[in-house]
């Protein structure tokens, strides 16, 4: 276990918890024009910018917690008899043709001597945490892409640090030697054009696009390479004659807005290198959700909100971890023929109450179970509206005495784990499926 694990080790089991998807607030910085360049005291300088990947992000983390797993095929997700998905394959992995979002079951198939491993969360978050803090070093605008990658202004920064190609070049040294984790970066005048370099030469790799060259470095690439381009925009562009980002780039931006509306203007001029948007630094959580695919589809009511109350605690403990409290909650239903649907009410105030999340998300399955005959796939809650904690009222109340319960549960589940406090309903559910961690 390398030396950063190592010392994080105790502090895992206080952060037991899936990193909880966040949305950034939009920060206006400087002014950027469309030609990639900023503006400082009235002089044009062009502007340094690094999009950093860690690759194989969960896998990595798994062969680094593990030496022994250095150079073998590791998949992130579950046990291959599961019903799960790859949430990440090693590069090992990844040479049987194993991808993310894979269903297990396949990717067993295709690598059978691969190690499947359930996922130590926790160490995720540590480790994405640390990796933040190492490019916070180098500039106070730094962009989080996700939990595994960010974007770096370091225009105007060469006197502090040299040039931005020896910055990128430290960066990733220092990852590898405080996470050994490696990582990919991207050196452009811009965001998109950083984004499609640094997944060019993955992993452990670093291109740089000199300034002025950015459309003929995308030309002849995929168009599937750019941003924003997924499958179905891909065929498309495949039908209209577009293989080529430099293809995409020759196409009018009255012609592209007939394609795809306000976004095929936009998409070309990804596609000539022109993208001006500015590097925003991180905002607060504006939402949390957990999760969970059933072992099996169901209409057992009692076990699903059973499992509804495990995934209300795991969503209420880190609210009250990050001392936030929610007015709205969600349910999220799919259905064993994959379709999805999302329900939300509005609470009467403000709460990081497990009992009250629960409540409310449990009155929505039981609206929208009624009648029902499909058989649900998978569940979720997810809370938003976020807002810092209240003052605490004057005279004690019901929801006091829950809160102050919960809190004391948090305690003794970060000291012993789950297992150690349950309710009869999660108790039930894990009897029967053995879910909780």
């Amino acid at each position: 276990m390398g030396k950063f694990y190592h010392e994080a080790h105790h502090v895992a089991k206080l952060a037991t918890l899936h990193p909880s998807h966040r949305h950034l607030d939009i920060d206006s910085g400087v002014g950027y024009n469309k030609n990639n360049s900023s503006m400082s005291d009235g002089v044009h300088m062009h502007r340094r910018i690094l999009h950093v990947d860690l690759d194989a992000f969960f896998a990595s983390v798994e062969q680094a917690l593990d030496p022994s797993l250095e150079g073998k095929p590791v998949v992130v997700g579950g046990k291959p008899g599961g019903r799960g998905v790859v949430s990440s394959a090693s590069y090992e992995a990844r040479v049987f043709g194993i991808r993310s979002a894979m269903p297990l079951s396949r990717a067993y198939r295709l690598c059978p001597q691969a190690v499947f491993v359930d996922g130590h969360f926790s160490y995720y978050r540590i480790a994405s945490q640390r990796f933040m803090s190492i490019l916070d070093d180098y500039s106070p605008h730094v962009e989080p892409g996700g939990i595994d990658e960010a974007y770096v202004d370091l225009t105007g920064s060469e006197a502090l640090f040299g040039p931005a190609h020896g910055v990128a070049q430290r960066i990733r040294e220092r990852v590898w030697d405080e996470l050994r984790i490696t990582a990919s970066v991207g050196l452009s005048t811009s965001k998109v054009v950083s984004k499609v370099a640094s997944d060019l030469d993955k992993p452990d790799g670093l291109v740089e696009v000199m300034p002025g060259e950015e459309a003929a470095f995308l030309a002849p690439l995929p168009v599937r390479r750019l941003p924003g381009v997924g499958p179905k925009t891909e065929q498309v562009l495949k039908g209209v004659g577009v293989a080529a980002i430099g293809d995409l780039a020759a196409l009018s931006p009255s012609y592209l807005c007939c394609l795809f509306g306000k976004t095929g203007a936009l998409l070309g001029s990804w596609a000539r290198g022109e993208d001006g948007s500015p590097v925003e630094e991180r905002g607060e959580a504006r939402s949390i959700s957990r999760c969970a695919t059933l072992s099996r589809d169901t209409l057992d009511r009692p076990f699903l909100l059973g499992m509804l109350r495990y995934l209300s605690e795991k969503v209420g403990a880190e609210l009250r971890r990050m001392e936030k409290r929610a007015r709205v909650v969600a349910l999220k239903v799919r259905y064993a023929d994959f379709e999805t649907l999302t329900r939300q009410c509005r609470l009467r105030g403000p709460t990081d109450i497990d009992q009250l999340i629960f409540g409310a998300v449990a009155e929505l399955l039981q609206r929208q179970l009624a009648g029902a005959a499909k058989l649900v796939r998978l569940v979720g809650v997810e809370v938003s509206g976020l807002q810092a904690e209240a003052q605490l009222r004057l005279l004690p109340s019901v929801e006091d005495r829950l809160e102050r319960l919960d809190r004391a549960l948090d305690g003794l589940r970060l000291r012993y784990g789950y297992d150690a406090v349950q309710t009869g309903r999660t108790l039930a559910v894990q009897r029967r499926a053995g879910v909780f961690s």
